[in-house]
């Protein structure tokens, strides 16, 4: 269920109500009595995995952007070449510990 934030036009108190979408909005403040109005706030969500980061997107949208199809990810050369070492030190490691 949704968190809705309220604030009283009389008193100025500002709080949270837990309340199912299909619920009337609250009217008026229990304390006081004055009147309600519901507030607008920012979700709180958080966007995890892979495409949600600077780094996953093209640049520029150049043609060379496009290669990839447009906007896809596209890796340089320095990330290429250090994970091209990076498997072969596994490699080597394993091949002397046998």
């Amino acid at each position: 269920m949704p968190v809705y934030e309220y604030k009283c036009d009389s008193c100025g108190a500002v709080f949270e109500v837990i309340q199912k979408f299909s619920d009337e909005p609250l009217k008026i403040h229990k304390n006081c009595g004055g009147r309600l109005e519901r507030l607008i706030s920012p979700p709180a969500l958080q966007f995890k995995g892979t495409g949600w980061y600077i780094t996953d997107y093209a640049r520029n949208s150049g043609p060379s952007s496009r290669k990839n199809g447009g906007g896809g990810k596209e890796r340089s050369q320095d990330a290429s070449s250090s994970d091209n070492k990076d498997a072969s030190a596994a490699k080597r490691q394993a091949s002397e510990n046998k």
